[in-house]
């Protein structure tokens, strides 16, 4: 086991298709370089725009059919060679091995009981694979000269992925060997299950994933074949669609930050042994040791010797799991519905409503989320709505009157309403857009519970169905919710209930409340910041092992490897300001995009096993 040699095959006969030449496929390359570069389709017109690059991708992959790398045997042949290597290394290898869960795919078994916080696995900095060994390694000319690469840290792993795999004697061969033939992100999916997310807020980033990852493949395709500094690069003779696609998804559902070795910037990686691991509920428990060189995980729990050991990838979604991991996480305690929010700017008093939104940091339009528990919206949401909501009398007291700069303070707060008669207004718009918004869908939630119940849907489609039907169910509870909130307020307003009166020493219980609700928007945690589309989202510091490790590492929600920003469009009317949308997950190009992404899933198929 383990021994199995790699493979470049062209496969002849009826299976393989007839030969393609150079330039007709070099005609291909451009038509599909073409379609995807050309200028964002009209609203409503961007399943038509996927269709048409897809089929041009398919016509690509059939003239390419039977020409790749690939290895022998299955995933199971390599774990051997991958520990051994691991353990050669310097990996820790003894508490634990590989192991198939059934519907949970691959992950990491206990061989000996571990108690939780124990330092359990750790993985020196030679046996990562990162945009720096990219930098070291036969990528390196390219590298140097192509400014993409050198701005999308996420794509440079891709190809470094690539050509390491092409190369028999590379250092990384053993966990090259070990990772999935395949995966199910949607960069897999058929049209017909891509289709079922049509009308769902997901549905714009999966599109938008598969566009900008034809496009990137176009793009380096053409540069393998004519660029100079390319010359010696292994995919010169074999670069294929799915070869692209498979390292695409294989960065995208493994990378993770860490620190370069001198601590002052932060770099992409993939780590070895350590991505074997699945997702659960919990804390982050993995981090980077600076003074030894190595990333380090402790454990989530206690573990009973046999017991599966999880990790936690952070805050995600589950459209964020599904379009970047390949995977629907049931019981998800931090999944959420991504919306558009604006201020129209032909309103009468957008300038007031956009100078108030200004003084908390919240722009006049910009992308929130609908969360699954309560309360429903975050102090940001809750703010926005506020200031959406208000009268010009209201507007003119957060400019102009007494205390207006520490009032602004209070805007997140739930226990501050502006008024009664606000607090009434926001809460009927978000139980009024909520319901509209659930109306968008092409089907209901019984129906949806329904097609889950037949036994022979694809993985694919049970998924798609699944996130469907999420978001349905965090859009009933936030209309459940924006309703018993409006009879609330309108109790008290029938009541002549006193309305809570503000002073200055409250910004002290502000300040250092841990309650979200309570959150001055100016000081809100990082984990809401995501919301803001003008706001970059951050990494949260998680200390690992005492003061040693210095950074945290977090699955967090920035995991598409080939999204690149698109421009975003804001509300034109006021009254589709709830629309829904794609989650936020484009990154900011150049540098700050290696910044902003994070590691993400393991396996292939984490709930369901296809291989």
């Amino acid at each position: 086991m383990g021994k199995k040699s790699r493979v470049k095959t062209q496969k002849s006969g009826s299976g393989a298709s007839a030969v393609v030449s150079p330039k007709e496929m070099m005609n291909l390359i451009s038509e599909l370089l073409q379609k995807c570069s050309s200028a964002a389709p009209s609203a409503g017109k961007e399943w038509e725009e996927y269709i048409q690059i897809k089929g041009l991708v398919e016509k690509i992959r059939k003239k390419q059919k039977g020409v790749s790398i690939v290895f022998e045997g299955s995933r199971e042949d390599y774990f051997t060679d991958l520990m051994a290597w691991a353990q050669e290394s310097g990996a820790s290898c003894d508490g634990f091995r590989v192991a198939d869960f059934g519907t949970e795919g691959y992950g990491l078994k206990a061989t000996r009981d571990i108690k939780a916080d124990e330092l359990f696995l750790w993985i020196p900095r030679k046996m990562l694979m990162t945009v720096e060994s990219a930098q070291n390694s036969v990528l390196g000319p390219l590298y140097s000269q192509d400014r993409i690469l050198q701005a999308m840290g996420n794509v440079t792993l891709a190809l470094h992925l690539l050509c390491e795999r092409a190369n028999p004697t590379s250092f990384w061969l053993p966990y090259i060997r070990s990772l999935p033939h395949k995966y199910d992100t949607p960069l897999y999916y058929q049209q017909d299950e891509v289709q079922l997310l049509l009308g769902t807020q997901a549905v714009q980033d999966v599109l938008s994933q598969y566009k900008n990852t034809a496009r990137q493949y176009a793009y380096f395709y053409k540069l393998v074949q004519t660029h100079l500094a390319a010359s010696k690069l292994p995919l010169k003779d074999s670069f294929t669609f799915d070869d692209y696609r498979w390292a695409v998804s294989s960065v995208m559902t493994r990378q993770n930050q860490i620190p370069t070795e001198d601590g002052s910037r932060v770099t992409l990686a993939l780590i070895p042994l350590w991505d074997m691991c699945n997702h659960t509920n919990g804390l982050i428990t993995t981090g980077y040791n600076l003074e030894d060189d190595r990333c380090e995980c402790v454990a989530l729990q206690d573990y009973k010797e046999n017991e599966q050991i999880y990790i936690f990838y952070g805050t995600r979604s589950n459209a964020e799991f599904v379009i970047h991991n390949g995977f629907f996480f049931q019981d998800n305690a931090h999944d959420r519905v991504k919306v558009k929010l604006g201020v129209s700017k032909s309103e009468r008093l957008y300038a007031m409503k956009a100078e108030v939104l200004a003084r908390a940091g919240i722009p006049a339009s910009c992308i929130f989320a609908v969360h699954c528990n309560e309360p429903p919206i975050s102090a940001q949401l809750l703010a926005f709505l506020r200031v959406f909501c208000m009268t010009e009398d209201e507007l003119k007291d957060y400019l102009l009157g007494d205390g207006a700069i520490n009032k602004i303070f209070t805007l997140g707060n739930s226990e501050y309403p502006v008024s009664w008669e606000n607090e009434i207004k926001m809460w009927t718009f978000l139980e009024t857009r909520a319901a509209l918004l659930l109306k968008t869908y092409r089907t209901t939630s019984e129906d949806d519970r329904s097609m889950l119940e037949k036994p022979d849907l694809s993985l694919h489609s049970r998924v798609a169905i699944q996130l469907r039907l999420a978001e349905k169910q965090i859009l009933e509870k936030a209309s459940a919710s924006g309703r018993a909130k409006r009879l609330h307020f309108e109790k008290k307003l029938e009541e002549g209930a006193p309305l809570p009166h503000y002073e200055e020493s409250d910004i002290a219980m502000l300040e250092n409340t841990n309650t979200d609700a309570k959150l001055p928007i100016v000081l809100r945690k990082l984990e809401e910041v995501e919301e803001g589309q003008e706001i970059l989202e951050e990494e949260h510091s998680h200390f690992v092992n005492g003061e040693k490790a210095v950074y945290g590492m977090n699955m967090h929600a920035n995991g598409d490897t080939v999204q690149e920003e698109t421009p975003k469009k804001v509300s034109k009317d006021v009254n589709s300001a709830l629309d829904p949308i794609g989650s936020s997950n484009s990154t900011q190009k150049g540098q700050r995009e290696e910044a902003n992404l994070s590691p993400i899933r393991t396996e292939e198929n984490p709930k369901e096993n296809s291989e």
